[in-house]
């Protein structure tokens, strides 16, 4: 065997001793929308069930994060947040915790299901939304820098609790594309579109807030 020192090995990430990870878990498939007939709202959001299908992602997510160290779960105000954590839950013997600041952004006048629609229709203004990346152009939603400051919020409320630990928290699309935002300093909306069921993965060292997965859906389809 050779005898000279195999020299500097590359890089392995290794998060600090009081860093905390936070699992991402975007909600479970809901219930379409039909027009004429709005979802019920909870303190002015659209709060649909899961869809059938988001009833079969959220016991995949349950068997995906089951065998893992898990310290709390949290979920958000809305029933599709309650109704994904459920399974894992259950699994693992903890009572999930509500974290209202980490809701879906408000759409304003868009809100009940009536998003959908103007998707569906191809509405101008949602072309606008979706090429500007920004959901407050939607008459009377939710301010881009106050959705923004509330997330903060929520996922240091989380943060505080959990030093060195890890948590998963059931939240929307529109949440993770924000906090993912907001990690990475792009300018731009670039991680929206987390898929229904998808874990992303979020540590946080005091105000370093390290990516390290995004949409990661293997557990849905395998």
């Amino acid at each position: 065997m050779s005898s000279e020192p195999e020299g500097f090995r590359q890089f392995r990430f290794t998060a600090a001793p009081a860093a905390t990870t936070v699992l991402l878990v975007r909600h479970g498939e809901s219930a379409p929308a039909v027009p004429g007939k709005p979802f019920r709202l909870v303190d002015g959001h659209g709060d649909p069930d899961l869809h059938p299908e988001g009833e079969r992602q959220a016991i995949k997510i349950g068997e995906r994060l089951s065998s893992q160290q898990i310290d709390a779960i949290y979920v958000t105000t809305l029933a599709r947040t309650h109704q994904t954590a459920a399974p894992l839950a259950t699994a693992i013997g903890l009572t999930p915790v509500v974290v209202a600041d980490l809701r879906e952004v408000f759409l304003g006048d868009w809100e009940g299901g009536l998003l959908r629609q103007k998707a569906g229709e191809g509405d101008p203004l949602f072309a606008r939304v979706v090429a500007e990346h920004r959901w407050d152009l939607i008459p009377n939603a939710e301010p881009q820098d106050v959705f923004n400051e509330r997330l903060q919020r929520g996922l240091a409320t989380i943060v505080a609790k959990h030093p060195g630990g890890r948590v998963v928290a059931v939240v929307h699309g529109g949440v993770i594309g924000q906090i993912l935002k907001h990690a990475s300093g792009a300018t731009r909306g670039s991680f929206n579109g987390a898929d229904n069921g998808s874990i992303t993965e979020l540590v946080i060292d005091g105000e370093t807030q390290s990516i390290r997965r995004f949409n990661d859906t293997a557990h849905l389809y395998g």
